[in-house]
Order: C-alpha cells, then structure tokens, then sequence
C-alpha cells in the first residue's frame, strides 16, 4: 500500500542489510563510476540479487550522479567533454541491460543543476541543450522500455514546474521519477504549485522521491522538517507508484530519517504506521 517504506542505499553489503532488516517494500540502489567497473558491475548484480532473496522485488537503481568530479549530466556536450559522454552512455546502457535481465528498474537524471552560465557555455541556448536532453532521454526510452524512468531535477533542462518542460514531458509519455523536493525547489516553496505539478504528471509517475525541503535550495530534509504540505498531496499522488524516503542521513549506515518520515507520512494520512 502507498506509501511504501522505501529505502535507499550504496552497493555497500552493510549498509543494505541495515535497511533489509526492516523489510523495506522498495529499495534503491545509489551508485558511483566505481560501481560501472566490471567487478562494480559483478557486485551491483550480486547485490540486486541478494536483495531480491530478502524478498524486495521492487528494485530501482539510480545512475552514478557523478563522473570526474562532475555532475552526469544527459546534456553533457560531446565535443568539449568526450570522456564524460562516454560515460553517460555506456553506463546508463549497462544499466539498462542489468535491469532486462533482473527485472527491476534504472533511473536516470533528466538534469542535475548546472547553471545557466554552465549550459550556454557549451549550448547557444537553453532551448538547444534541452533538445539535446530530451533526444537522449528518447533514446533511453527506446532501449529501456518499461525498464527506465526519468527523475527531474532543479536545472532548467528538466524541471518540473515548469509549464514546457511539463507539456514535452507528457507528449514523450516518459515513466517518470516525480522528486518531491526539486520540485518545490523549482516552484519557490508553492505548495499549491506543487500540488498542481504532481497532479499534472500524475498519470505518468512510477516511482516517487519522497522528500522535504524549505524550498528554497537542495536540503533533502526529513519529512515534517520542511515546509512541504505533506497532508494535501494524498490526492495528487499516484498510488500505483512506488517510493523510497531519500533523506540526508546523519548517519549511512543507519536509516533513521527514512524510516521517520515513513512514519510521519503515514501519520499525516492517517493511515497506521505500520502495515
């Protein structure tokens, strides 16, 4: 039943068993270039497994946020930056090929949050690196099929909020990682906006960021701990959806917050806290 408890963590055997031990519904995995090794690659697939014999069968892996110090970027320009094309591609195409044969999920970053000044050094426009975006994400979606979804983000080449971004979003029909927080981020602290994003993708959602923020930069708070409406987006959500709690821990080997917010969630909708 929605919300899910969904937990997140590195391909660490420590950190998963410390969320296994909760019997978590969701998990994801957070990976790094080290993980798009071969021998990364022979562990990430030892550890979906040993996740899936737990008995989690909803799995999402979330591709490395980084490369060389940068963020992966889908519009990372191919000219000035070879390596980290490279990199984006063949690491999300391995992934992708991992998630056909386990039957579990990829996700991928629409953008992270370069800045403007970052974009149109490489781009004569916002408009251009967003086609650049959108072609890639096409491209994903052809190989990935029911097996890759796109979260958004805080940069203004895949912002949710944002009426065009939102407009192409669901003429491509993409299956989409709605993150709670980049959203409110984007909209200025709008609760209403917010509520309106959500409801607008709605249909096309498979898989939640549950976060809260103060909206007015990345802080990935505890649920109860921003300024997020939590109680109004019961009716906004899609149920069929799943979800992880993905909260800065104080901690990584200890996933209080997620399992926190979980419970606050629940509360807020009335629901028990636990199943």
């Amino acid at each position: 039943m929605f919300p899910y408890l969904g937990l997140k963590a590195s391909t660490n055997r420590n950190q998963i068993d410390e969320r296994l031990q909760y019997q978590p519904k969701v998990f994801e995995f957070f990976t790094t270039a080290n993980d798009m090794t071969p021998a990364g690659l022979d562990h990430l697939r030892a550890m979906v497994g040993h996740v899936q014999d737990a008995g989690v069968y909803k799995i999402v892996i979330h591709h490395p946020m980084s490369y060389q110090g940068e963020h992966n970027e889908v519009a990372v320009d191919q000219t000035s930056n070879p390596d980290g094309y490279q990199f984006l591609m063949t690491s999300s195409k391995k992934l992708i090929e991992l998630a056909i044969q386990m039957d579990i999920q990829v996700l991928i970053h629409g953008a992270y949050n370069s800045p403007q000044s970052a974009i149109l050094s490489n781009y004569p426009s916002i408009e251009a690196a967003r086609k650049v975006t959108f072609s890639r994400l096409d491209y994903f979606q052809s190989i990935g099929g029911e097996h890759v979804m796109f979260e958004n983000s805080i940069s203004p080449l895949f912002d949710f909020g944002d009426p065009e971004i939102e407009r192409v979003v669901i003429e491509h029909q993409y299956r989409l990682c709605y993150d709670t927080s980049h959203g409110f981020i984007v909209l200025h602290g709008d609760n209403a906006k917010l509520q309106a994003s959500l409801k607008n993708l709605r249909p096309q959602v498979v898989h939640y960021h549950l976060v809260d923020s103060m909206g007015k930069f990345h802080d990935s708070l505890e649920l109860g701990k921003g300024a997020i409406d939590w109680q109004s987006l019961k009716s906004v959500v899609n149920v069929n959806a799943t979800n992880i709690f993905e909260i800065n821990l104080k901690d990584q080997f200890n996933s209080q917050e997620m399992r926190a917010s979980y419970d606050y969630l629940r509360a807020a909708w009335g629901m028990p806290v636990t199943d």
